[in-house]
């Protein structure tokens, strides 16, 4: 018996990263996936590698017509879904505030905080006429933490996490929970991103300076991150809702 039989989930930014592990982790405990990214081929793959209990659909979540697309296509080949993961966002530019750019800081809220307020607006209709679901939000501990140089990013976290505790409220009497993972660094091409940010001439001693920062002393996998997702995701978390779980080896603890 898996964790998840008999569930159908929509996992956004599924290409790669922790959307792939909570991808394969939650098919694995036998639910179907429908699997979502910008990228249409890297998620296809994706799709592909899982096999029958995934199929997939190519869309921007930032987008309206792409969200309720990809909330269509679950509902259309599975009659309906269970689980929603918001789980995509991008990291944007490590700059200070006063040399940020605004075309960057908007496709940032763009994506992280309008692409989760879609999902939520179009997904919560949906698991009401189901009896109910799980919603989990992929948020960081820069949602409840300052970071300098990363305004854009630790701002639409931030606001993540107060759309997660509103959409908790709203959902409890549908039976439907909200709840948000923080995670810090994890290895993942993101991570990659920020290090090259921190110190363009060397990756690796941003690297170490991340991870000096993790009492446990180093980034956490996508799969540890897909872990905790699965527990918010499955029945075993049914009086679970409105929670911010951290996943940050006690970075926050600190």
């Amino acid at each position: 018996m898996g964790r998840l039989d008999g569930k159908t989930a929509i996992i956004s930014g599924a290409a790669a990263g922790i959307g792939a592990a909570a991808a394969r982790r939650f098919a694995a405990e036998g639910a179907r996936v429908v699997l979502v990214d910008r990228d249409a081929a890297r998620v296809a793959a994706v799709a592909e590698q899982i096999g029958p209990m995934a199929s997939h659909v190519a869309a921007d979540v930032a987008s309206e017509d792409g969200t309720r697309r990809y909330v269509e296509a679950a509902v259309e080949r599975h009659g309906g879904f269970d689980i929603l993961l918001a789980n995509a966002g991008i990291l944007g530019l490590v700059k200070p505030i006063a040399d940020y750019p605004v075309d960057v800081f908007d496709a940032v809220i763009s994506v992280n905080v309008r692409g989760v307020w879609l999902a939520l607006k179009h997904a919560m209709p949906q698991l009401a006429r189901r009896g109910g679901g799980s919603i989990v939000v992929t948020a960081s501990t820069a949602g409840v933490r300052g970071s300098a140089g990363l305004s854009a990013y630790v701002a639409s976290k931030h606001a993540v996490v107060g759309m997660m505790r509103t959409a908790a409220l709203e959902g409890a009497a549908q039976n439907i929970r909200v709840n948000s993972v923080n995670p810090s660094p994890v290895e993942t091409a993101m991570i990659r991103e920020l290090e090259d940010g921190l110190d363009p001439q060397s990756r690796e001693a941003a690297r170490r300076q991340l991870q000096s920062r993790s009492p446990l002393g180093r980034y956490a996998s996508p799969e540890e991150v897909a872990a905790l997702m699965l527990f918010l995701a499955s029945d075993e978390s049914r009086f679970v809702t409105g929670g911010v779980h951290m996943i940050d080896g006690g970075r926050t603890a600190m």
